[in-house]
């Protein structure tokens, strides 16, 4: 495979992974800002999270400036706006065109989700959606992410192409995860507010349902939602699809795959494996007593790592 389209084929799935991730994260917004006023407080900061879980709060600061962060601005910076690279109106932008340039290595199902996604986008940008419609536009987004991935998965032939794409998924993936754990723990909760609180209570659950996990929570813990749980769901519990164990141990499978069609094992390869293990032998008694946040930060540097070591070694 030309590295041109295997390049094209890794960023049209890390573009519709983050496009569905900007939609969850919107969403956890939309519910918590949802809470009648007197159970959050005046000093909820849930739209400010918004950006932050996205990497996003410096370009938008450099594009509104030092305004009022206002859940219209976040909607508008995080679903449309043509300054950020990362708004879900330029992921499915970016994601069709990369599209367009491998048609022939997509079926027709997977250009037709991306293709009628980004028709269905220019009309919501046109209408200016109100806070009020948000749900609806996220749906369209998550639900066209869901076609997607499953028309990959049930459609694509197991080679090269099928690999690379699924490489894109993962390291996005990983990275969402991680970013919104680490906000949750780090930025979210009002200062003036209680840990193990209601609203402390109510924010893990919206996280949960944020990456689809509620239920898989209780399928697992049988208890209420407790931060440690949570984490230990969300780090290190390979069952679950978006933790990062999982997304570490699909990332080396599928890296293990081309290798094994390349005939050559590179560092790729290697880092992936060692992050999966460093992963595999931790406990989230060890991760709590050095510090989550810590290694969170740790772990978005090592999977940036990883996605530039699959650049230099795949798709230059």
């Amino acid at each position: 495979m030309l590295s041109r389209d295997a390049d094209s084929l890794y960023w049209l799935s890390r573009y519709v992974e983050r496009a569905e991730n900007t939609a969850r994260i919107l969403d956890v917004a939309y519910r918590m800002a949802s809470m009648p006023i007197s159970y959050h407080g005046v000093n909820s900061n849930e739209w400010e999270s918004a950006l932050v879980t996205a990497g996003s709060m410096d370009q938008f600061l450099e594009a509104y400036g030092d305004v009022e962060i206002t859940p219209e601005r976040v909607i508008e910076f995080l679903a449309f706006s043509e300054t950020n690279p990362s708004s879900i109106q330029c992921c499915f932008d970016t994601a069709r065109h990369n599209a367009r340039s491998v048609r022939g290595a997509l079926t027709s199902e997977m250009w037709e989700a991306i293709n009628s996604a980004w028709l269905d986008l220019r009309r919501f940008k046109a209408k200016r959606i109100r806070v009020e419609d948000l749900p609806r536009f996220l749906n369209l987004v998550k639900e066209t992410s869901l076609r997607y991935d499953g028309s990959a998965l049930r459609t694509m032939l197991r080679n090269d192409a099928y690999w690379f794409s699924r490489l894109g998924v993962y390291i996005e993936r990983a990275d969402n995860t991680a970013r919104v754990l680490d906000v949750k723990y780090h930025v979210l909760l009002p200062q003036d507010a209680e840990v193990g609180g209601g609203i402390d209570y109510y924010q893990w659950a919206a996280i949960l349902r944020s990456v689809s996990a509620l239920v898989s929570y209780q399928w697992v813990y049988h208890q209420n939602l407790r931060p440690w749980l949570v984490a230990d769901l969300l780090i290190l519990r390979e069952e679950m699809p978006r933790s990062l164990a999982a997304c570490y141990a699909a990332l080396s499978r599928h890296l293990d795959d081309i290798a094994h069609r390349y005939g050559t094992t590179g560092n790729a390869q290697r880092q992936a494996r060692a992050s999966h293990a460093r992963l595999t032998n931790r406990t989230i008694n060890d991760i709590f007593q050095h510090g989550l946040h810590e290694f969170l930060q740790d772990f978005i540097h090592e999977n940036n790592r990883l996605g530039h070591t699959i650049t230099n070694q795949y798709l230059c």
